[in-house]
């Protein structure tokens, strides 16, 4: 997992609430057994909207997406990250999200910033209106910023767990975490006997 610390990118604006994971990854292509070739299907059912903000030269290559409320509802699929990852989109910017998804985006190294409402619709606007319009996330010191000058700038402070953070800054999956205690597996590992609880009891005298 590619470590988080700072990014600053273009915004690509998808001004919908309730994006649920069949929206974001239709089942028809969850039959991989990867994780990678999923990024060329996501939103696949909105791809052929006139308009749609994918499809607009405009966002071309960029890493933060904003959404709408509940951003990832409806089933835990885990390729809903693997889809948002594998196009590029490395944090999504929202009021809420759906539980399930969040644990799995950040488990993929997606960072999800919770903003309030007015917050992210000023986002959208702007994202939408502004040309070449970016944001700059800094996990480290939780922050949003959009690198305008004076009253003009958005500036804004979210929360997140402090594991979670810990997980992303260093790049650290749940297997990454299990390899950070290899010497103390292996050492347990040499010292404890397998078969043990193979071997037979010894026979009890009968009453």
């Amino acid at each position: 997992m590619e470590p988080f610390k700072t990014l600053t990118s273009l915004a690509a604006p998808l001004d919908r609430a309730n994006v649920d994971t069949d929206q974001i990854i239709p089942k028809q292509f969850l039959k991989r057994i990867e994780r990678s070739g999923y990024g060329e299907f996501l939103f696949f059912d909105w791809r052929n909207e006139p308009g749609f903000v994918l499809n607009d030269p405009r966002y071309a290559g960029s890493q933060i997406l904003i959404a709408d409320k509940n951003f990832g509802c409806g089933s835990s699929r885990e390729h809903a990250a693997w889809a948002l990852s594998d196009y590029g989109f490395r944090a999504v910017i929202a009021p809420t999200f759906a539980d399930i998804f969040f644990s799995n985006a950040g488990k993929n190294g997606i960072v999800l910033v919770r903003l309030s409402e007015e917050q992210v619709t000023l986002l959208l606007d702007r994202a939408a209106k502004t040309p070449n319009y970016k944001l700059t996330i800094n996990l480290e010191a939780q922050t949003v910023t959009d690198g305008l000058s004076g009253d003009e700038g958005f500036h804004a402070t979210f929360e997140i767990d402090p594991f979670r953070k810990f997980c992303l800054i260093e790049g650290l999956d749940d297997i990454g975490l299990t390899l950070r205690h290899t010497a103390e597996l292996d050492s347990y590992e040499s010292k404890h006997d397998h078969a043990n609880w193979l071997k037979p009891r010894p026979a009890t005298a009968s009453a």
